[in-house]
């Protein structure tokens, strides 16, 4: 499942640091289940400390089948509830997905729930085991996704054989990086340790708000410790029938459908962009263009895998469609590479452990299950999506070539079976390129009591709490109360809103913070594109 790098390093990009060190941890005993309790410390972000959290660190077991061995540490944030104590409705935990996203920062997420509903949560947020501020982190190579890479799709047997050789040695790099963490690294490893989070903030029940993969850590956790879950929300949810090859293959269809949708916006604003009058238009000016940067690369650094990665934000999300069309608009008339290369930079750091997130993304999806070893297989099965979606197929197969020689041991994932799990929210998009809807469906199958809400029509990944009432307060209502929209008895949502709309260029765009919101927007924006 690709993502956007800018999303593994979220923490950077809304000034933020790590959690404080000034923590204690809670160590695990009897078989796993840990008594102690986290002790509370100041927090380095000055964006939590602007909210009053505090923070600290928790000791898991590296390998939770010897609970006493080898502990590693997690870093973990907590904004407490305000409302009194009879209101109060326990501790809520996030993740923003991934794999490989930093979630510390999120203990903010319930500011952005519609009629102070978030108030009467603790909000926890954390950094999974190998992530952001979280001890030890994984990093292989932070230069792997900079410039000068060859073309994504393998046209010569040359190419092929050159994307070949540095997915195989970026797995090997992380071999070496990861030593015994890339064994433990697994779905069900960061399952365990929310319920050893959940035990050290000395709760019987958890909440949870989970976006994109950390759907996927949602259901686990609820087909492990039905019990253990009070209130769960899950927006842009994983098809768990898909893991994770298949699911990459749909990703790769559903991007080229959404980045044609996006080429139909520039036409429609053509006095905007200049970029051609209909979306036909608009597609052959991309590719154009593209083969273009593949003989002498805008400022000497876009190419065409680095003009792919620029537009596949637009296929994630309604947010930044401006800013992608300004950028290419700025090349296309005026041979101006700047605004490209910002996005590009903005989204791909480079340098000195800025793979983290990409390293933790492999680590998890690599293990959760055994990818096909056959690289015939590979070439077969992506050519063949190629002729039909080529915009980003050949780049999303290289993204994840570092399966084929991964260090980890590949698992079993754990069959997700929500029958004993209590009333859930679903949330999803029509057009969701990053998690199809048939995914959600197919959770809303497994879940018989959850709810679906569906932004018909729309094309945004994971876009709750951005301001579409229909959706938020859905969600408000059901963490004040644990009420659902009825269910109904079709295979198909069971609330229909409209979706997160299309900007309008034409506008003047509001580039400030919302006033008396901390953080903004904005800042939430960066803290949820992740995929």
């Amino acid at each position: 499942m690709r993502k956007v790098l800018a999303a593994a390093a979220t923490v950077a990009l809304v000034g933020c640091g790590a959690a404080a060190a000034t923590a204690a941890t809670a160590e695990p005993t009897r078989g796993g289940e840990s008594y102690s309790r986290l002790t509370w410390g100041k927090c380095d972000s000055t964006t939590l400390r602007a909210r009053k959290a505090e923070c600290g660190m928790l000791s898991v077991p590296l390998d939770h089948a010897k609970p006493n061995g080898k502990q590693i540490k997690l870093a973990v944030s907590r904004i407490a509830h305000t409302v009194p104590a009879d209101k109060y409705q326990g501790v809520m935990l996030v993740n923003p997905g991934g794999p490989g996203g930093s979630g510390l920062i999120l203990s903010v997420l319930g500011d952005f729930v519609p009629d102070g509903a978030g108030g009467a949560y603790d909000w926890i947020g954390f950094d999974p085991r190998g992530v952001g501020s979280s001890e030890p982190t994984l990093a292989c190579d932070g230069e792997y996704t900079g410039y000068d890479r060859p073309p994504y799709v393998p046209t010569t047997g040359a190419i092929e054989s050159t994307w070949r050789a540095r997915a195989k040695g970026y797995a090997a790099d992380c071999a070496r990086a990861g030593d015994d963490l890339l064994d433990h690294l697994r779905t069900v490893d960061t399952v365990r340790d929310m319920d050893l989070l959940r035990s050290a903030l000395g709760a019987e029940q958890i909440n949870y708000y989970g976006f994109s993969y950390g759907t996927y850590l949602g259901q686990i956790y609820a087909t492990l410790h039905p019990q253990r879950v009070r209130r769960m929300v899950l927006d842009g949810n994983v098809n768990p029938g898909r893991i994770w090859y298949d699911a990459n293959l749909d990703q790769d269809v559903a991007f080229d459908r959404n980045i044609k949708i996006y080429f139909g916006w520039l036409a429609e604003h053509d006095d905007v962009f200049h970029l051609g009058r209909t979306a036909k238009a608009v597609e052959k000016r991309f590719y154009r263009e593209q083969a273009k940067l593949t003989e002498r690369p805008a400022g000497g650094v876009i190419g065409p895998d680095e003009l792919t990665d620029v537009f596949l934000q637009a296929g994630y999300y309604v947010f930044g469609w401006e800013a992608v069309g300004s950028a290419f608009s700025a090349w296309v008339n005026h041979r101006d590479p700047q605004e490209l290369r910002a996005l590009f930079d903005g989204s791909y750091p480079q340098g000195e452990g800025t793979d983290n997130g990409y390293a933790i993304y492999l680590a998890v999806q690599c293990t959760d299950i055994q990818w096909p070893t056959s690289w015939s297989k590979w070439r077969a099965d992506n050519w063949r999506v190629h002729r039909k979606a080529p915009f980003e197929t050949w780049g999303n197969a290289w993204y994840n070539a570092p399966c084929l020689n991964w260090g980890g041991k590949p698992g079993t994932p754990v069959a997700v079976d929500g029958k004993d799990a209590p009333p859930i929210l679903l949330i999803g998009e029509t057009l969701d390129a990053a998690t199809p809807f048939t995914g959600s469906l197919e959770v809303r199958k497994r879940f018989p009591r959850s709810a679906l809400v569906e932004g018909v029509g729309g094309t945004t990944h994971s876009g709750s709490l951005f301001g579409n009432a229909c959706v938020d307060d859905t969600i408000a209502e059901y963490l004040k109360s644990g009420k659902l929209p009825r269910r109904v008895k079709a295979n198909m949502s069971d609330k229909r809103c409209k979706p997160l709309p299309p900007p309008d260029p034409s506008a003047a765009a509001d580039k400030h913070p919302e006033a008396g919101t901390s953080p903004s927007r904005l800042d939430l924006q960066k803290l949820i594109v992740t995929h």
